[in-house]
């Protein structure tokens, strides 16, 4: 870490030494740290909060251990050496929290296995070769491990678009900066360091805790978006189960109700034409009865098919009800019964009807819709009659 120890007699050591211990000081800042994380991962049970607070805690201990007075130079040395271990373990429990957010961690069987030479060299080289043996490799793996999360937590603020992953990553590889000049200083564990070393390692870790705080924040911002959004689609499938009739897939009478104000109020606005066109099908009672409810329903969904393919876009038809269809469309009274025609022709010399019982066509009646009209059933009920006049003289 930075705050490696300058042997007497170095030209740094003539700063004035500092009134705290640093070491300890940092133990205690990355302990709160951790505490903090800890009450957030209670309420949002994240996954990679639970790594961050290990992280932490790691850092905690590694200064926390060198921050103490040992009994023998031995034992010191050991317990730098466990510290350096505990600070390239908490760089890669960072660079794992990147990789757990929103998904599970790929965690490998091969790590601890990989780790394990390293920890047993950081723990029990020092004892015999002193501390200098794992002094400059430790700051130079913790470096590498930082600048693997500072990475890691830089493309998910790419992904994500996070600002508090951008400030993680950034603060990550200022850290890992800090640990390669570290390792470059000529000192071993028992020393001091000046105070602005100190100032700026407590800065990088309040503005990473920072980040941290304000990525989990970010990434339930984003949940609430996403649920807001999920409860939309399913307002709108909801809606369209409720307008859409499900054997045909047609507008239903609900549907009817919500637009024929809107179109009665334009229609008295702007004089346009409307006229209601009453479509029954020929036959269909005397299908359902000898050849069941299978055949009527897809006598249904094919005369539906044709006329939706056959009615404009800009118009509308629904599913009165039974075998019966209501078409609001643009025209006047002259035109709607000549496009009634043509759908009636069309319909039988269209293909389908041969894949259809016999005697299937289509019976319509059609009314214009005055354009001072208030209740437009009447006017339905006009049309049905109609359709029964037609009905009857086709037969």
């Amino acid at each position: 870490m930075l705050t490696a120890a300058i042997p007497p007699g170095s030209p740094l050591t003539t700063a004035a030494p500092t009134l705290v211990n640093p070491r300890l000081l940092a133990s205690a800042e990355t302990l709160v740290i951790a505490t903090l994380l800890l009450l957030l991962y209670l309420y949002r049970r994240k996954p990679y909060i639970l790594w961050w607070i290990w992280g932490w805690c790691a850092l905690s201990a590694a200064f926390f251990m060198t921050a103490q007075s040992w009994r023998s130079p031995e034992i010191e040395a050991m317990a730098f050496g466990i510290a350096q271990f505990l600070r390239i373990v908490a760089g890669l429990t960072f660079v794992i929290a990147a990789d757990a957010y929103r998904r599970a961690p790929r965690l490998q069987h091969a790590y601890p296995v990989l780790l394990l030479p390293v920890a047993i060299w950081f723990g029990l080289a020092p004892a015999a070769l002193g501390a200098r043996a794992v002094f400059t490799p430790g700051y130079v793996l913790t470096a590498a491990a930082m600048t693997a999360a500072g990475i890691a937590h830089g493309l998910l603020a790419r992904q994500a678009r996070m600002m508090g992953a951008a400030l993680v990553g950034v603060m990550l590889l200022l850290f890992a900066g800090l640990n390669v000049w570290a390792s470059t200083l000529p000192g071993v564990p028992g020393g001091t360091v000046a105070s602005g070393t100190l100032m700026l390692t407590l800065m990088v870790f309040l503005l990473t805790a920072l980040g941290m705080q304000l990525m989990t924040f970010e990434d339930m911002t984003y949940e609430l978006r996403l649920t807001n959004a999920r409860l939309e689609s399913a307002r709108t499938k909801l809606r369209e189960a409720a307008i859409t009739d499900a054997l045909t897939g047609m507008r239903n009478r609900r549907f009817f109700d919500e637009v024929i104000g809107r179109e009665l109020q334009r229609h008295r606005r702007y004089r346009t034409p409307l006229s209601l066109l009453f479509i029954d099908i020929d036959h269909f009672k005397a299908i359902n009865d000898t050849l069941g409810h299978e055949t009527g329903d897809r006598v249904l969904r094919e005369v539906a098919s044709f006329l939706l393919r056959h009615i404009r876009e800009a118009d509308y038809v629904f599913r009165w009800g039974g075998d019966e269809f209501l078409v609001l469309i643009s025209c006047g009274e002259v035109e709607a019964i000549r496009r009634a025609r043509e759908l009636q022709a069309a319909f039988a010399k269209s293909p389908q009807l041969a894949t259809l019982p016999n005697g299937v066509a289509l019976s319509i009646g059609c009314v214009e819709v005055p354009p001072d009209v208030e209740d437009i059933m009447p006017h339905v009920q006009a049309a049905d009659q109609r359709m029964y006049l037609d009905k009857k003289r086709r037969r």
